[in-house]
Order: C-alpha cells, then structure tokens, then sequence
C-alpha cells in the first residue's frame, strides 16, 4: 500500500465515536482530511484538534465541497456516518426511511459521485462503516439490521465490479464500540454489545491495517468471523441461538419495565 501521507481523507460522520478517531488515525499517519457531521460544534471541535477541514451537512452530498477542501480530489472516502434505528415491522415509513437513507444511499450518492473521478485516473479507496450486524443481525433493531446488510452488499458490489480498474474498498464490521451509539442501545447493547466493547481507536487502529493489507472484510472483533461461519454453515442453529439472545432480550425488558 501506498504511505498515507499527503493522501486526501474524506471521514463522514467525525462528529466522534468512530468517525472522530478515524480522522485522528488518518491524521496522524499524514493524512490530509476533510470532516464531516451533521453536528457542527462537534465536528469543529474534532477538526481544530487534528487541523481538519470542515465540511457540515448531510453525508449524502458533501463529496464537491470535500473536493474542493482538498484540493481538488479525494483518494479516500470513510462512509462512516448511520444511524442505529430500532424496532421491527411496527417502526414507522419514517423510521424505515431514515435508516435507509443514512446507512445504503448515502454511500451509493458518494460512490456516484467519486467514481468517475476514480476510473479516470484508476484509483480510488471507499470505506464502509458496517457493522458486524451487516453480516449477522441486531436483535431489536430490524430497521438497522437490514441496512447494514444492505451497505455491505453495495461495498461488496462497488469491490467486485471496479477491483480490476484501481478501487479498493474495505466493508469495517465492528460489534460493540464504546461510542454514544452504544449508550442509547438499552438492553440490547447491554445483552450482546457492551460485554466485548471496544474502544473507538482501536477500531480506527484495524482499518489502517486492513488497508496496509488490502482486505475487504475488516473485523475489529476477530471473533465476528467464526459468527459469520457458522451463520452461513448451520444457519438452523445459529437461528436458534439468536433467537435465545432475542428471548434473554425480552426478560431484561420486562424486568426494566416492572422496575419503572
């Protein structure tokens, strides 16, 4: 892999949590970095730490004005901005909607618009924040689940098609990290997330690795590989221990209910 340094990084979603330490990781290996979030305060703040440029709003169309910030041309884009909806088929469309929105067609509306620029020149790196729920589930939380699964098919799809032509891209499947997403999981962040929960940083520390190495699959959680593994070879059993999970779910909600 090429050094990082002088590389123009685009992170969406710096705001903190893993965004916020993958601009810092970027930064300190030379980077030069473009952050964005919908939260202006935060990601200022992120960005006068690490001498970021900033770019606010929606991550769905920043790549022009991320482009311009740096010159002209970005080398890596970080879709890293979601949002964890909860809930099953009772959420609302627009619950459904935002999910959606946020976590596939956000990177399929910076993909458009980077592509070109990247085929043009045969290069060009995309990186997905997934989440290991992209390639197993999340119980409580369908709307999120079913997204996940859909940004990893698009960055599977994005790999497949283009990896011949210069683009590599890079699908990051963490289980719990110690970020505010986490926090407002409730019982079931607490049941499956928060026992094996890392920090931010060491998420960041294994995308620079999996760059180093060129994998597509990035799993801060190694362990998430044997989950996956068997979710594909004995889908009935794996079936039926989530299902376990689901129901030990249901209880730490009852008894959060009979406590209030």
């Amino acid at each position: 892999m090429q050094s990082l340094r002088d590389a123009r990084v685009v992170v969406t979603g710096a705001g903190g949590g893993i965004g916020a330490a993958l601009a810092r990781a970027f930064t300190a290996e030379g980077a030069r970095v473009v952050v964005n979030d919908l939260d202006a305060e935060a990601v200022r703040k992120v960005a006068d730490e690490i001498g970021a440029a900033v770019v606010v709003g929606d991550a769905s169309g920043i790549v022009p004005a991320a482009r311009t910030a740096l010159g002209g041309g970005i080398d890596i884009f970080c879709a890293n901005a979601g949002v964890a909806t909860g809930g099953g088929p009772e959420a609302d469309d627009a619950a459904w909607e935002l999910a959606w929105d946020v976590n596939v067609m956000s990177h399929v509306r910076a993909a458009r618009a980077l592509l070109p620029e990247w085929l043009e020149r045969g290069s060009g790196r995309f990186v997905s924040t997934v989440s290991a729920a992209g390639l197993l589930t999340m119980i409580g939380a369908a709307p999120y689940s079913v997204t996940k699964h859909g940004a990893l098919a698009f960055a599977e799809w994005l790999s497949l098609t283009y990896r011949h032509r210069g683009i590599s891209v890079h699908a990051v499947c963490p289980q719990g990290v110690r970020t505010a997403m986490l926090e407002a999981a409730g019982p079931a962040g607490d049941l499956v997330l928060a026992p094996n929960a890392i920090e931010p940083e060491e998420v960041a520390r294994a995308v620079l690795d999996g760059i180093a190495q060129e994998r597509f699959l990035i799993l801060p959680h190694p362990e998430v590989a044997g989950y996956h593994a068997a979710r594909g070879a004995e889908p009935e059993r794996w079936l039926r221990g989530m299902n376990k999970l689901q129901r030990g779910y249901e209880e730490l909600r009852a008894k959060a209910g009979d406590q209030a």
